[in-house]
């Protein structure tokens, strides 16, 4: 691909890049396109992917059933992969899933993630194709498979019809209606396991219905491979190349938070320093509860906390005057009202837009919080990742959630699902679910706000 500035147009698609552009079909990503990509499609359709693979790891992560996943992953791409201009829709499939495979090829943790998140979305297109579609992409593939003739069906029939008897499913008696394929058993390890194919002579006999699992193990064989040698051109060559143009934006793009920013308050307004006690119990998620709780009892937080924790005040709606004014009276206790004014005020007043170059500060997402690094002393931070399991437990205990609940969230933490540990802490403490999961602090405070106000709405 060649990315270019905005004034020049892109190309779509044809027969001689090894994609069809007539008509929108499940792309196999074999080789990157011979097209200009304009720069900011580029970093707009990666987003757009990128948010439909988290959230099928969000439904994973939360157990979701088949049917579940099947129904979040269409809304996930109907709502996130169209196009203004249905031509470009299957452009938009392939330039997205190249940008993503140089984004997540850099190291092994975030190969692992998008080879996992990438293969599921494949299984679900995959399904979703005509049965026509799916032998042409088995075709594409040159799977290690061969059709079973009527006779061999009609010797093996009983056997083949006990298997599938055995997982649910009906075996159809004629043979133009039931389509096997006979594949090395080696190459289905997922049917194999699960004892879902009937077995002889070395090999596996694999209905239609279950041959997304031996076109699955392939395409993420693929990709797995492509990974790698995509991280040696990166770290080659791409990278130093495209180091003030596209390289900022690939490391940027694997911990980009896709939400609202919360730099302005839009629902509840602002509130006052004499409601902040009371609503940093009932809705401040954890990371913001503890530094709130810290600055009370010490009456000092280092820079990072006092970033973290103001500009989440901030987007809660606490204005620069009693932001000011807040940490006025506790700073002041401990270093006094003089040093208060001359070294930290400014700062301060900075966060809100209102010295220096005017910039208006947003709010830190939970993926900029936890991948923060406190050292000794400091209290910011993911309490989820980096508080010791005890310390934990005392904590989540002390916001009231219950034992049965506890143990879902810390073994959320262990599988370092630390944003699914928060939604489940918040679900737990409101009694509700959070279907959506908690991405941002303030995200967490909206949401509770919301419940809280409902509930105080009903009981009137």
């Amino acid at each position: 691909m060649q990315v270019v500035r905005s004034h020049q147009s892109h190309r779509s698609f044809s027969s001689s890049s090894g994609s069809v552009s007539a008509s929108p079909t499940l792309p196999l990503y074999r080789s990157a396109p011979e097209l200009e990509v304009r720069l900011e499609d580029f970093e707009s359709f990666a987003i757009d992917r990128l948010r439909v693979l988290k959230g099928i790891s969000d439904g994973l992560s939360r157990g979701k059933k088949p049917d579940e996943m099947e129904k979040l992953v269409n809304e996930l791409w109907k709502t996130n992969m169209r196009h203004q201009d249905s031509s470009q829709v299957l452009n938009k499939d392939i330039i997205s899933h190249f940008v993503l495979r140089l984004v997540y090829c850099r190291t092994e943790e975030l190969r692992k993630w998008f080879l996992s998140m990438e293969s599921a979305l494949f299984r679900h297109r995959f399904r979703n194709q005509t049965a026509e579609a799916q032998r042409a992409i088995m075709e594409e593939f040159d799977l290690p498979c061969k059709a079973v003739s009527n006779a061999e069906f009609e010797s093996l029939k009983d056997k083949l019809g006990q298997v599938a008897r055995s997982i649910g499913h009906n075996l159809s008696l004629s043979t133009t209606d039931a389509i096997y394929y006979k594949v090395p058993f080696e190459e289905v390890p997922e049917l194999v396991t699960g004892r879902k194919v009937f077995i002889n002579q070395g090999y596996a006999y694999v209905a239609m219905n279950q041959v997304v699992s031996l076109v699955a193990t392939i395409f993420r064989s693929l990709l797995s491979k492509a990974l790698i040698l995509t991280n040696r051109k990166w770290a080659t060559s791409i990278r130093e190349q495209e180091q003030h143009r596209l390289t900022p934006i690939v490391e940027a793009l694997c911990s980009s938070y896709l939400g609202p920013d919360f730099s302005q308050p839009k629902e509840y307004g602002e509130i006052s320093l004499k409601d902040i006690d009371q609503v940093a119990k009932s809705s401040f998620p954890l990371c913001m509860r503890h530094l709130f709780e810290k600055l009370r009892e010490d009456h000092h937080l280092k820079h990072a906390g006092r970033m973290q924790l103001g500009l989440f005040l901030k987007g809660v709606g606490l204005n620069v005057d009693d932001s000011l004014a807040f940490w006025r009276e506790e700073f002041s206790k401990k270093v006094g009202l003089e040093k208060f004014e001359k070294d930290y005020a400014y700062n301060i007043r900075h966060n809100y837009g209102k010295e220096g170059k005017k910039t208006d500060y947003t709010p830190y997402s939970c993926q900029k919080i936890i991948l923060s690094t406190p050292g000794v002393g400091d209290h910011h931070g993911c309490p989820y990742r980096h508080f010791g399991e005890e310390n934990l437990r005392a904590a989540l205990s002390r916001m009231g959630v219950n034992s049965r609940a506890m143990e879902d969230v810390m073994g959320k933490v262990r599988n370092r699902d630390y944003q699914l540990a928060c939604t489940l802490t918040f679900e737990a403490l409101h009694a509700a679910s959070c279907d959506a999961g908690i991405n941002h602090p303030n995200q967490y405070f909206s949401d509770s706000q919301r419940l809280l106000k409902a509930k105080k709405d009903s009981s009137t």
